[in-house]
């Protein structure tokens, strides 16, 4: 047998008896594609990554324009009240304002009461983007304990049915501080009060009508 190796083969002879007796089979000549010198891309193989055996390559369609995310206003309106530190002009509780006093011992006896109360502190505690940032890795004791927003709303109100917000001990705004501060756990307790003595169970309503001195100013 000979080794033709890596040559090209064009015949073949068997029944071989002598160098002058045996049997020739000429091999044919294949015939290479028209398009052999093209160029295959990744794409048009079978079992390409990109192109999987068996599946069509999707077509590619137009890219949709870049839509950037809509910015809440009202809650940047809320950030901008703690960074200036602006604190809501109180209205007197009469039958023609809607407003009414509360205290620990209302709320405490009103599920209305607890659930408006959620309602507001859960938008409220989005102002504050710390308490919803990863803290892993932050060294920060605040940044660690106050990381859960849920918790700490399930903590004020209990606080609310406990404590009077507005005694001049500041005992609510202590418990509070270590959270959120105490520049910002005076005022969200200011802006919670105002919310719970409003006659308002939507907080975009109280958005529209609660006032600010520089409100007041720019009428």
């Amino acid at each position: 047998m000979i080794n033709a190796g890596k040559a090209r083969v064009i015949a073949v002879q068997y029944d071989w008896r002598s160098p002058t007796d045996y049997k020739s089979y000429a091999v044919p000549r294949s015939q290479p594609p028209a398009d052999s010198n093209a160029h295959h891309s990744r794409t048009d193989r079978p079992g390409s990554l990109f192109a999987p055996y068996g599946l069509p390559s999707r077509p590619r369609g137009p890219r949709r324009p870049y839509s950037p995310p809509i910015e809440d206003v009202a809650l940047r309106r809320r950030r901008e009240v703690y960074r200036r530190q602006l604190y809501s002009l109180h209205i007197g509780s009469n039958r023609y304002s809607g407003y009414r006093d509360i205290s620990p011992q209302v709320i405490a006896s009103s599920p209305e009461m607890q659930s408006k109360a959620r309602t507001w502190i859960r938008r409220e505690l989005r102002v504050f983007t710390f308490l919803h940032a990863d803290p892993a890795g932050s060294s920060s004791v605040a940044a660690t304990t106050s990381s859960n927003a849920e918790f700490l709303l399930s903590y004020i109100v209990s606080i609310l049915k406990m404590v009077d917000i507005k005694a001049s001990n500041g005992h609510a705004e202590n418990l509070l501080a270590e959270h959120l501060g105490r520049e910002n756990s005076k005022l969200f307790l200011h802006e919670l009060n105002d919310w719970l003595r409003s006659p308002y169970t939507k907080v975009e309503a109280w958005d529209r009508e609660v006032q600010y001195q520089d409100d007041a100013e720019a009428a």
